[in-house]
């Protein structure tokens, strides 16, 4: 029945005695027909009672009371006083009744006519002029209010799972949807959302948004202050030394997380086992249970430190009686560093095998070139130490040391081949035999060549001749020498290129300084640059093929110096020098003749003065000449 309807009845049911009499009067009362103006106008106030304006007023204020006052947006308790196939007509106590959609009774099957329901005055006259309430907004308005309210104070609360959403799941908590991330399901990642869809479950509400009226709920929440709860019982009975069973919650690359009933503890992977493990994984499964010890616990950070290796006696206790200084044992390399490698000789016994004691050489060895981890080695036991639980091994002490008869062996002045095993700016290191070995100085390992760096003449793993000049016995060190295979050549140079020789050389290098000069016998020579000009002025460049002048040599310093401009200026010289002699040969003639003239002629005519002087005008100008050419 619509509202109109019922309206309609209402004033019906009022109108009905009112109509009856007005229908009474009108049979006991003829009518007569008169003419319009003759019409009594007042024919229809028979019979009907007039009030006064103070009754009027006292009679509306009396019907008006009959209804409740209440403004918009207000919840009110309202009695179901019909229902049909699509609506619930609600009566609040207005004026008129309210309509709701049957839909918003999803939730209430048994709805029958006198059930009180909570609904929402929405509108107390919509454009209609009815009146507009709901049923959906009152139980959201009221849902929200609890929403916030259980914020506020921290109450659990019920809600059901209705769908999944991005990022999380939909929650019906009082008839509200609200939001559940899906980190806040459980303290464990969830990666399948839709188990959830359609349980009851229990929630906190960990934030709302009046502004949007949006909530956000979290399970994980109530899984946390449980697990909290259980904490602080745990924690209030710890002791140090106390030994707990555990299941491993989870293994990382530092140790694993062991879940002792409510509270987790950290197993540190050196505290895992006596030896040197790379992983956890390699003693350790998921889900195992097992027995560890609590080492250390942090009442205020909720930390407890765990052990298992030391519900297991300390290898060190338990060392055999045949580990003993001397003793020959075998060890797995399992940490390698600068100074040094440790051989794990059982778990959780290691030595330290020192540079200083991989071979007799005195060669630098570089610890993690020689040694790979996991590798095996055999080794000596040099020093053992329960007490401190530290052991040094030796790998060289497995032989005899090649140094005590190294003046039998390697006598001075012997001749040996070896293998290079390392180069430096200064010098050559070469190994005779494993153990021994000795440096070539750069110096040494030529007559004739000079090297700014030894790899100009050999490279590492090169075979090498070698003479031993000396024997450091006490430092372990042998001096070399490569050169002294051959005599010294200087010897025999000295008389093949005496000072101011000339002999043809090839440029080989060149510098702002000078120029390297390689001569006969692959001797080599330098020129300074002033010493490079050339007749003509051009330069002398590299590969170029000249003659050169020996200027200096030095046979203790092995230094040869020569000059390419001192091979023309001598040419030179030894030119102007010819031209001088033959001048002075032909000056010498000239005198002689003059003396045997004048020897002959008694007197001389005035003819023969005249050839006099034109001879002496000759001399004159070949001594003039002689002396120009001179300076």
């Amino acid at each position: 029945m619509s509202e109109n309807n019922i309206i309609n009845e209402q004033n019906a049911e009022q109108q009905a005695p009112q109509a009856a009499a007005a229908e009474t009067a009108t049979k006991k009362a003829p009518v007569v027909a008169t003419a319009h103006d003759d019409f009594d106008w007042s024919v229809d106030k028979r019979n009907v009672s007039s009030y006064s304006k103070e009754e009027k007023e006292k009679y509306d204020q009396t019907y008006d009371s009959t209804f409740k006052v209440f403004e918009e947006n207000t919840l009110l308790s309202g009695t179901v006083v019909g229902i049909t196939n699509t609506d619930v007509v609600i009566n609040i106590g207005f004026k008129s009744d309210g309509l709701i959609s049957l839909n918003e009774f999803r939730d209430l099957p048994g709805l029958k006519i006198g059930d009180e329901v909570e609904v929402l005055v929405v509108e107390k006259e919509d454009r209609d002029g009815n009146l507009h309430l709901s049923r959906k907004q009152a139980r959201q308005k009221r849902a929200w209010e609890k929403i916030v309210e259980v914020y506020k104070t921290g109450e659990v609360v019920t809600g059901t799972v209705t769908s999944k959403t991005k990022g999380g799941l939909i929650v019906d908590v009082y008839g509200m949807e609200t939001f559940l991330p899906g980190s806040q399901i459980d303290v464990k990642p969830v990666t399948d959302y839709d188990q959830f869809v359609g349980k009851t479950m229990e929630f906190k509400v960990v934030k709302v948004n009046e502004t949007i009226r949006n909530a956000v709920v979290s399970h994980k929440a109530l899984i946390e202050s449980d697990i909290e709860q259980q904490r602080v019982d745990i924690i209030s009975k710890l002791e140090k030394g106390q030994v707990l069973e555990g299941t491993i919650k989870n293994i990382t690359d530092f140790g694993a997380f062991i879940d002792l009933g409510g509270l987790d503890g950290l197993l540190y992977i050196t505290d895992i086992s006596w030896g040197r493990i790379s992983h956890p994984s390699e003693v350790l499964q998921m889900d195992q249970k097992i027995n560890v010890v609590v080492l250390d616990f942090d009442d205020e950070k909720r930390r407890i430190s765990l052990g298992y290796k030391q519900l297991t006696p300390h290898p060190w206790d338990t060392l055999p009686a045949t580990i003993t200084e001397g003793a020959k044992v075998k060890g797995k390399v399992v940490n390698i560093e600068d100074y040094g490698a440790f051989l794990e000789i059982m778990p959780g016994v290691e030595g330290l095998v020192h540079v200083s004691e991989i071979s007799w050489a005195s060669t630098p060895i570089n610890a993690k070139e020689f040694f790979k981890l996991g590798e095996e080695y055999e080794a000596v036991v040099v020093t053992l130490s329960k007490e401190e639980r530290k052991m040094s091994l030796s790998i060289k002490q497995l032989t005899e040391d090649p140094w005590s008869t190294i003046e039998t062996k390697f006598p001075v002045d012997s001749r040996h081949k070896g293998i290079v095993k390392n180069i430096t700016p200064y010098g050559v290191f070469v190994e005779l035999e494993t153990g021994i070995g000795g440096m070539i100085h750069i110096s040494d390992l030529s007559w004739i060549k000079r090297f700014n760096h030894p790899s100009e003449y050999t490279k590492v793993g090169n075979e090498i001749d070698v003479v031993i000049l000396g024997i450091d016995k006490e430092n372990r060190k042998l001096s070399l020498g490569h050169k002294q295979i051959e005599e010294d050549p200087w010897n025999t140079f000295e008389t093949i290129f005496p000072i101011n020789s000339v002999h043809e050389g090839t440029v080989v290098k060149k510098d702002e300084k000078g120029a390297t000069v390689q001569l006969q016998y692959g001797l080599e020579a330098y020129a300074p640059a002033r010493h490079l000009r050339t007749e003509d002025e051009k330069p002398i460049n590299v590969e170029d093929v000249k003659e050169f002048m020996i200027i200096e040599f030095d046979r203790s310093e092995k230094r040869i110096l020569v000059s390419h401009t001192r091979v023309w200026e001598k040419a030179q010289a030894e030119e102007k020098e010819a031209v001088v002699k033959e001048k002075r040969a032909e000056a010498d003639k000239t005198r002689k003749a003059v003396k045997n003239i004048q020897g002959k002629v008694e007197k001389a005519t005035l003819g023969d003065l005249g050839a006099l002087a034109e001879l002496r005008e000759k001399l004159k100008q070949s001594e003039g000449g002689e002396e120009k050419s001179a300076q």
